[in-house]
């Protein structure tokens, strides 16, 4: 089936069964028959995260995007804002494995899992996807450093998923430990969740010989494309399809340029169509013949709005705000983010009324942002009363990739 067609069938399917997406299509005053190619989803409106959690927090718990019995869903997740993201069934289970089978991974492997199992989507993808490629999967999630490499070593694993960083951690503890070099048994990777770095790439399969791939994905749609060797940026996986927009008026932007990575997903129990991710990036006018006719998105180059990945998490402003209102002592506040030693460094920036300038908000601080985010505080940081500017950014992002 063609791509247009692929289109003009989701549309109407989501019309039909999805009374999130036919209020989204009646709003703008489009019918389904007025969407007959992939460039007639230009006419549908850009559905921002912020929107989706207004419209999943109008109509619990799932927006009325869903279109299938809630008894169908295996799984339920939860992701920031707050948003229960429902699981289906994948219309074509298979196009989800092509980044897995990218590196090779099958039956045979023992691959280390680190990513977290629990409340977000990754750990469990992740293992889904390798036990229906042929893996057996060593369910470690993130952290106990040392009882990894225990792991690693003992049942000769063979593959790692996760992010490029913990891997990293993972061979330097490896190397203190006196372990050789020729004596790491991991030889295929897949990274997610931040970027993947030259200096890291050269080190995984120069020094260590693994086949590596990096995928993008978000919380909301799943994994969205994946790394090849030797092609720039990524391959764009075939149960999705991408636009790049400008972010203001979520028009496409012309060939080549960048903006906003807009999704829709074919996965019709639960039909996200022009999904803002708030990423930006570009698509290559002609993708790489290696390809086989996929989309070929360049490269990531940042966040259109606020909310910054953290640790694998996404960190938005509106988290930091409520976590704080539970604090009234606190007059405004700021998550920092940068980066130390190949790991992500939260530190909290917090500004007291002045009549609590003497309080001791350390523990409160970093339990709130726990509770609220998922994400551990590294420092926290008491400013003078007036640092923090009115209406300035809730959250920066000062890490440097290098």
């Amino acid at each position: 089936m063609s791509l247009d067609d692929r289109v003009r069938d989701l549309v109407a399917f989501a019309f039909d069964y999805s009374p999130a997406m036919r209020g989204i299509l009646d709003g703008a005053g489009v019918t389904p028959g007025d969407i007959r190619s992939a460039a007639d989803l230009a006419k549908i409106p850009v559905t921002s995260k912020d929107r989706l959690v207004e419209i999943h927090q109008a109509n619990p718990p799932f927006g009325g995007f869903l279109t299938v019995p809630i008894e169908d869903l295996p799984r339920i997740y939860i992701s920031p804002g707050p948003i229960y993201d429902p699981q289906p069934v994948p219309n074509d289970p298979q196009a989800l494995l092509e980044p897995f089978r990218s590196v090779g991974f099958g039956r045979g492997d023992r691959v280390l899992n680190t990513f977290m199992y629990h409340l977000s989507p990754a750990g469990l993808l992740m293992d889904d996807a390798l036990r229906a490629v042929g893996a057996t999967v060593i369910p470690t999630g993130p952290g106990n450093t040392e009882l990894q490499i225990m792991m690693m070593t003992a049942l000769q694993a063979t593959g790692f998923v996760g992010q490029p960083s913990y891997l990293m951690t993972l061979l330097d503890a490896a190397a203190k430990m006196g372990i050789p070099n020729e004596m790491i048994p991991i030889k295929k990777a897949l990274f997610s969740a931040e970027p993947y770095l030259p200096f890291q790439r050269e080190r995984f399969e120069g020094e260590f010989g693994m086949v590596t791939t990096s995928a993008y994905g978000t919380a909301d749609v799943g994994l969205i494309g994946y790394t090849m060797h030797d092609v720039t940026g990524f391959r764009i996986m075939s149960h999705v399809y991408i636009e790049i927009c400008d972010p203001a008026s979520g028009q496409p932007v012309e060939s080549g340029g960048a903006g906003e990575v807009v999704v829709t997903t074919f996965n019709t129990a639960y039909p996200l169509i022009r999904f803002g991710t708030g990423d930006l990036g570009a698509l290559a006018p002609q993708p790489d013949p290696r390809l086989g006719g996929a989309q070929q998105l360049l490269g990531l180059f940042g966040r259109s709005g606020e909310a910054i990945k953290v640790r694998g998490m996404f960190l938005h402003p509106n988290q930091i705000l409520a976590a704080m209102s539970r604090l009234p002592q606190v007059n405004r506040a700021q998550a920092v983010i940068t980066r130390v030693e190949n790991r992500d460094v939260l530190t909290m920036r917090v500004e007291l009324h002045p009549e609590h300038a003497d309080m001791d908000v350390d523990e409160p601080v970093r339990n709130l942002i726990q509770a609220m985010a998922r994400l551990r505080v590294d420092e926290v940081e008491v400013c003078p009363h007036g640092t923090l500017e009115t209406g300035g950014r809730v959250v920066r992002d000062a890490r440097q990739w290098t």
